[in-house]
């Protein structure tokens, strides 16, 4: 009977403990789940506000936004895997270095620290933090290099022990772990981010690699659309410099035509891009005189435009000081203010007429530009007005002086004196031909019977026509002096 009680008491006894395990066993398990709950919430959590972190810096001012951004991509990126620090490095302009932007306090250097900056850093403690913000490294340099150029994550488990740093300080790097990702926009390289731990027991997981990639994901399209709208941003802001620009550029142009007895002038200026290198004028120099001016900067855009306004100014004092009745002279004197301030690769061709009111003579001078032509009412026929000199900002003086040379030229009534940049007779049409000096006298004897104004109109029509879905490549910048 004992032993039946025995038995039995063994057997209820064998089963508490069974089933004492079992409810451990699942305590444990419902345990480990419960961690992985909280620790896959934790993760979520941090990458919501990693994400949400992005957003508001995007929504900063453009002046900040970059900074900003950058401070929390990395901050972000150190608090999602739990790393202690993180760093950015973009390339630069060139494309040639990857330049360091920002770096978290805590990141250990993920750069090679030479051993005389290490011990420096022993004596003050802010050399070393100095050397990680300003040394950038080339965009093929060690891991960095290799995770840009793969396009793929990399994991260093020791990065004292990469080849990299052999000659660096090994006591900074020793035991390092890093995850280093490529920051890819579209096609476009736009640098690598990395997290850091300073420890090996500390050493990142498959499940830190596989977030860390979503967090540089994310961070290389944030960063591209950042950049995309500041670009869109400071063009706007360029266009709308421009546009003030041209319209300044456009008040310094006649307003409208001269009146002076004898004549009937009319001119226009029709820029290849928002702001133009060619200009016109005219001015009254006294005793009934009136000067004409047409000049065309070597290159566009706002360089050229510049040296425009500069030329315009000193042609009109140079004519208002001294005997205006050269414009040889006059051209000197301009040359003489203006070649210090032109840069080597860049000069002004030049014609300054004078013409005086009642009288059919007109005195010129060219600076290296296009001969004006003459029209002749009388024989229906044109031919250039050719007369000596060389451009303004080639030659400091000496040279320019005896190479300008005043050319006398008289008008009959009816004739015509065309000025022109070669815009006009370098426009080229879609087989690449260009409009010529041929086409530009036939539009000329076509229009002279009609007058100045049809003269231009007709020539800028011509032109246009020829062009025709050819781009302007060019400034074109016309003047018609008609004696009546």
């Amino acid at each position: 009977m004992m032993v039946a009680v025995s038995a039995c008491l063994a057997v209820a006894l064998v089963a508490l403990v069974a089933a004492l395990f079992v409810l451990r066993s699942q305590a444990d398990v419902s345990g480990r789940l419960r961690r992985q709950r909280d620790a896959i919430e934790t993760e979520e959590h941090r990458m919501f506000d990693f994400l949400h972190g992005l957003s508001e810096a995007l929504s900063g001012d453009a002046a900040t936004e970059r900074a900003s951004l950058h401070r929390t991509i990395v901050r972000g990126a150190a608090m999602v895997v739990d790393a202690h620090g993180s760093a950015i490095y973009l390339l630069d302009k060139a494309g040639e270095r990857l330049v360091p932007q920002y770096q978290s306090e805590a990141c250990p250097p993920l750069i090679p620290v030479p051993p005389h900056i290490a011990k420096q850093a022993k004596k003050t403690p802010t050399t070393l933090d100095s050397y990680r913000r300003l040394t950038s490294v080339g965009r093929d340099w060690g891991p960095f290099g290799e995770a840009l150029k793969t396009g793929r994550l990399l994991r260093v488990d020791n990065l004292g022990a990469h080849p990299s740093f052999e000659r660096a300080d090994p006591a900074i790097h020793r035991g390092v772990s890093a995850m280093i990702a490529p920051l890819i926009y579209g096609n476009k390289q736009l640098g690598v981010l990395a997290v850091a731990n300073a420890s090996l027991a500390e050493r990142f997981t498959e499940n830190d690699f596989d977030v860390f990639r979503s967090v540089a994901e994310q961070s290389a399209f944030t960063l591209g659309n950042a950049i995309v709208h500041t670009e869109a941003a400071e063009k706007r802001r360029l266009d709308q410099e421009l546009s003030t620009a041209s319209e300044v550029q456009r008040i310094l142009l006649p307003e409208k035509a001269p009146e002076l007895e004898g004549f009937r002038i009319a001119g226009a200026n029709v820029p290849a891009k928002t702001v133009s290198g060619d200009y016109f004028d005219y001015f009254d120099i006294g005793d009934g005189r009136l000067g004409v001016v047409i000049a065309d900067v070597s290159g566009k855009g706002v360089p050229a435009s510049l040296i425009t306004a500069m030329c315009r100014s000193v042609v009109r004092a140079s004519a208002g000081a001294g005997d205006s009745g050269s414009p040889a002279a006059i051209l000197a004197s301009a040359n003489q203010q203006l070649f210090p301030d032109i840069r080597e690769d860049m000069f002004i061709s030049l014609a300054f007429a004078i013409l005086h009111a009642g009288d059919g003579v007109v005195r010129l001078a060219r600076a290296g530009h296009d001969p004006p032509l003459h029209y002749s009412a009388d024989g229906n026929t044109v031919f250039p007005v050719e007369s000596p000199g060389i451009a303004i900002g080639i030659d400091a003086g000496d040279v320019f002086t005896k190479a300008t040379r005043d050319h006398d030229l008289e008008l009959a009534t009816g004739d015509i004196l065309l000025f022109y940049t070669d815009g006009v007779n370098e426009a080229t049409d879609p087989r690449g031909e260009e409009f010529g000096l041929d086409r530009l006298h036939a539009a000329l004897v076509s229009a002279a019977p009609k007058g100045a104004e049809a003269v231009v109109a007709s020539i800028l029509h011509a032109v246009e026509r020829f062009a025709g879905t050819v781009a302007q490549n060019d400034d074109i910048t016309l003047i018609a002096v008609e004696k009546r």
